[in-house]
């Protein structure tokens, strides 16, 4: 008899809590990266630095208004293609998510702006870097890591000021960001003194780099500028060691700098000569950046690549901005939003007028070792 009365006992109290968690408000959270294709491993960085953020939100039992969230994540795959990008935007659109977190690409999240401006949904993006993307003025549109102006200079400065090279190659992938990142190096390099001695372009798909590289050869330059990703990176790496070019430096901005490229490299020493560039500080330089990158690892060990704790900030920015606003409703929440001062893992997160972040950080990288490790 008592046996069965403690069985009831339990059963009602699961009841009970089972019509609490039916009564919680859900609100959906769109995540946007490449999960599919050469670039999947940076949309798995990107979506698990959103789940922690999903995950923490709901361990906190949020209430936005008085009633009592739980948050979800509507996670999509763009391929880094702007025709899937726009598809996946209006998919999240249609489904009234309150805001997105996203995109990875300039070439994706550009044109996706557009979209999530026409039906009013907020985006907050942590890793891509074109300055055109705030220029249409879009009150929906965040940016919380640095632009490629903050990126293309910095390497460019670094290069004349710091390493006193004279001549540099130019290469880009054709995408938003590789040509966009490269023109600003190019142009800050030339202001600097230095002579751009050729500049090529290949695309984000390309793997064999040899004619290029030959080409380059022939103008013996100090360095070779590479605006694009890891997936092409690393086999340039390994392709400049086969040709000779082992002295030349080869600088790029956060599209090569990740823990991905070790592996892409394949144990080129040109490796050595890297000198990338990312938005925002070291992770040891975060305000929560160790702290987070151990819970980071414990979760999703060996996943680690540039932007999660970007993601992941973008994520408790959204839900803080609601929380302010008592309103999931992004007609209402998004004022908020714009005055943001988020105390986040990566910095303090306060927003200029046209979405950009307030006093951006930007740091250098360089590989040691078989290592990533900050010049500063």
């Amino acid at each position: 008899m008592q046996m069965k009365m403690k069985v009831t006992v339990a059963a009602a109290i699961a009841a009970v809590a089972g019509i609490a968690a039916a009564q919680d408000m859900v609100v959906k959270i769109g995540h946007v990266a490449p999960m599919s294709g050469p670039q999947a491993h940076y949309g798995k960085d990107n979506e698990n630095g959103a789940r922690l953020a999903i995950e923490d939100l709901n361990a906190k039992g949020v209430t936005i208004g008085g009633k009592k969230v739980k948050f979800e994540l509507q996670a999509e795959d763009d391929a880094a293609d702007p025709k899937q990008g726009t598809a996946v935007a209006q998919k999240l659109c249609d489904a009234k998510v309150a805001g997105v977190v996203g995109h990875l690409n300039s070439g994706t999240t550009i044109p996706a702006a557009k979209i999530y401006n026409d039906c009013g949904i907020p985006h907050v993006t942590g890793a891509a870097t074109n300055p055109n993307l705030t220029k249409p003025g879009y009150k929906t549109t965040f940016r919380i890591i640095a632009n490629d102006n903050a990126l293309g200079a910095g390497l460019a400065f670094h290069a004349a000021d710091k390493l006193k090279l004279k001549k540099v190659a130019v290469i880009d992938d054709r995408t938003a960001y590789g040509q966009g990142v490269a023109d600003i190096f190019k142009k800050t390099a030339q202001s600097k003194g230095m002579q751009v001695v050729d500049s090529q372009f290949t695309n984000d798909k390309a793997t064999d780099f040899m004619a290029i590289l030959t080409a380059i050869k022939s103008k013996s330059p100090d360095a070779i500028f590479f605006g694009g990703m890891d997936t092409q990176g690393g086999p340039m790496l390994r392709q400049m060691e086969q040709l000779g070019l082992t002295n030349a430096k080869f600088f790029g901005g956060d599209g090569i700098c990740t823990q991905k490229i070790i592996e892409l490299a394949a144990g080129a020493k040109s490796l050595a000569n890297v000198v990338c560039a990312e938005g925002g500080a070291s992770l040891n330089k975060m305000p929560g950046g160790a702290a987070w990158k151990e819970r980071y690892d414990k979760k999703f060990p060996g996943q680690f690549q540039v932007y999660s704790p970007y993601t992941y900030d973008a994520t408790m920015l959204l839900a803080d901005a609601m929380v302010r606003a008592k309103s999931i409703d992004p007609k209402v929440y998004i004022p908020h939003l714009q005055k943001s001062n988020y105390k986040g893992v990566t910095a303090t997160i306060q927003f200029e007028t046209n979405g950009e972040l307030k006093n951006p950080a930007m740091t250098l990288y360089t590989y040691k070792d078989g290592k990533k490790v900050a010049l500063d």
